[in-house]
């Protein structure tokens, strides 16, 4: 890749920040986050070094599912303010030199959506076709619930006199992605988003999306050739918009979102699979089913990318482990029955599943950071905010942002009881103990630290837009990669174990280095004559090198 092309493609070197506007930071002490409190952040998340801020749902909603149950497209929740107020932030935002992408949630509506009332009210309706209706259950529909708890894929509705489809709650019935009117109004969505400054989307569900199961009807082009037409009509109205893709399925069959050879479908996916086989070889304290999970992965389009995370906003779903794999790490994560969620996955965040040891902590996030792709981080991972198991469910991730160890942990200045989520109240991981501003004094802590590995990553574009490749190793806990891109060389090597070791690595062509610079990370290290480099690492320690050639002066 040219490198004159590398701000085309900004999402392959670009580190995301996920966020809920409504338990970041609250602006009008109503107890709830908004944008003019958003706004008030963005010099600290541009300080931390993000690249682009990812928004979950912001639409009017009932919130019976944290806004993923959407009533208007076009519409900000009252709550969080109104247009001006979101145009103003990305105003701010976009002088910062950040980015901006937003949860699209078009695979299903709030049963309170105008389409769905009007649908439901008439069968000559205009919006009837633009939902599922069936007189009775299909046998041959769609099988498996996203939450098990929902009973059935189907609800009878009283005032429709039919069952409409559902994947997920009863109460956001899917959209007909087979009626033209249904896609004509997706793409006038995503034109208005991105009229007012918006850079992208994250796609949410999209195999749900793009289903066909349970629907009579003949769709005039496949469901993948509708997907190419909408990043075609992205590409058109801003042609360095990205769509990021949530896609949990097996490696392959993620492959087929991204389109054909030359990528033309999703242009990212996050990256369950490796999320998984990263999770296992934690709990093992091995790097095998990582280097596994890293050889599965398809070979991708050279302007595409994978997402790469630790947590996220859901539960930390484990469902491609075997069982027996998920119960090691059940057992060693999420012990307690209520940490875990749906048989397949844990309500908590990564601090307390590692018991706060802080070199672990550090350790899996320099990992993630390493790994092919693009880093994605969740609010609050960056000061090692914890779970707060007393919000039911996979909201127990979800909690309100510690700012500071004052009242409300500077969320809000709004009483306690108005609050948006329950504040946690833990004298270990609450804002008193965890907090932005205190850790912003101590140069130790894990917001320094983080500040540290964002720039480098940064600074490191080898990993993102390079070629990689698996080094073997003489240790079980040893993970090590190669980065090349424009003639350059890029080392990563990661401790999985408690113990210090030594990392002896054999780069075919290493008889030609120079030396190595330290970039990021802790440990001696050295090349010998022969071509071996050694890295001489802690309990879960790291080390990021870059090669110098002969004639090269000192890159940093």
């Amino acid at each position: 890749m040219d490198i004159a092309r590398t701000s085309d493609v900004w999402w392959k070197n670009s580190v995301f920040y996920c966020l809920d506007v409504e338990t970041f930071q609250d602006g009008n002490g109503d107890g709830c986050g908004d944008f003019a409190g958003l706004t008030r952040r963005l010099d600290y998340l541009a300080g931390l070094g993000v690249d682009c801020l990812w928004l979950m749902p912001f639409h009017p909603s009932p919130n019976r599912d944290d806004g993923y149950d959407v009533t208007d497209y076009y519409a900000l929740d009252p709550r969080l303010g109104s247009l001006g107020d979101f145009v103003e932030f990305l105003r701010v935002a976009r002088h910062l030199g950040m980015r901006v992408v937003a949860d699209l949630v078009v695979n299903h509506t709030s049963n309170r959506h105008p389409w769905f009332r009007s649908a439901r009210s008439d069968r000559a309706s205009p919006h009837r076709d633009w939902y599922v209706w069936q007189d009775e259950i299909p046998e041959d529909g769609p099988k498996g619930l996203v939450f098990p708890e929902t009973g059935s894929n189907w609800t009878w509705d009283d005032e429709a006199g039919q069952y409409y489809l559902h994947r997920f709650y009863e109460h956001q019935p899917d959209l007909n992605i087979a009626h033209p009117a249904v896609r004509d109004e997706i793409r006038k969505i995503v034109g208005f988003w991105l009229e007012l400054g918006l850079s992208g989307f994250r796609v949410d569900a999209v195999p749900f999306l793009l289903e066909m199961d349970g629907i009579d009807a003949t769709m005039e082009q496949t469901p993948h050739a509708w997907l190419r037409d909408l990043r075609a009509f992205l590409g058109r109205r801003r042609g360095d918009a990205v769509l990021m893709g949530e896609v949990n399925l097996e490696p392959e069959d993620v492959r087929t979102f991204f389109g054909d050879e030359d990528g033309d479908e999703l242009h990212m996916c996050l990256n369950f699979n490796l999320n998984q086989a990263m999770a296992l070889s934690l709990v093992r304290e091995r790097a095998g089913p990582l280097i596994e999970g890293l050889e599965a992965l398809p070979e991708l389009p050279e302007d595409d990318q994978w997402a790469n995370f630790v947590r996220n906003h859901d539960e930390w779903s484990l469902d491609k482990l075997s069982d027996a794999e998920r119960e090691e790490a059940f057992a060693a994560f999420g012990p307690d029955e209520e940490m875990q969620l749906f048989g397949r996955g844990l309500r908590r965040r990564l601090p307390t599943m590692l018991d706060g040891d802080q070199a672990r902590i550090r350790m899996v996030y320099a990992l993630m950071f390493a790994l092919p792709g693009a880093p994605v981080l969740f609010y609050g991972e960056e000061i090692g905010m914890a779970e707060n198991l007393a919000i039911p469910g996979r909201m127990s991730v979800r909690g309100l942002m510690q700012w500071s160890g004052e009242c409300n942990g500077g969320f809000s200045t709004a009483e306690r009881e108005r609050l948006r989520r329950p504040l946690l109240d833990d004298a270990r991981w609450g804002p008193a103990a965890v907090n932005v501003h205190d850790q912003r004094r101590d140069s130790d802590s894990l917001l320094n630290w983080m500040e540290r590995l964002i720039r480098h990553r940064g600074e490191t574009p080898e990993i993102g837009h390079g070629a990689h490749e698996l080094l073997e190793t003489d240790g079980p806990t040893l993970f090590a990669l190669r980065y090349d891109w424009q003639e350059r060389t890029v080392l990563v090597v990661h401790n999985l174990g408690p113990e210090a070791c030594r990392a002896a690595l054999h780069p075919k062509d290493a008889e030609d280095w120079l030396g190595l610079i330290g970039l990021f990370g802790e440990g001696e290290f050295g090349l010998s004559e022969d071509g071996e480099v050694t890295v001489e690492l802690d309990g879960y320690g790291c080390r990021w090198l870059r090669v110098r050639r002969s004639g090269e002066t000192l890159l940093l």
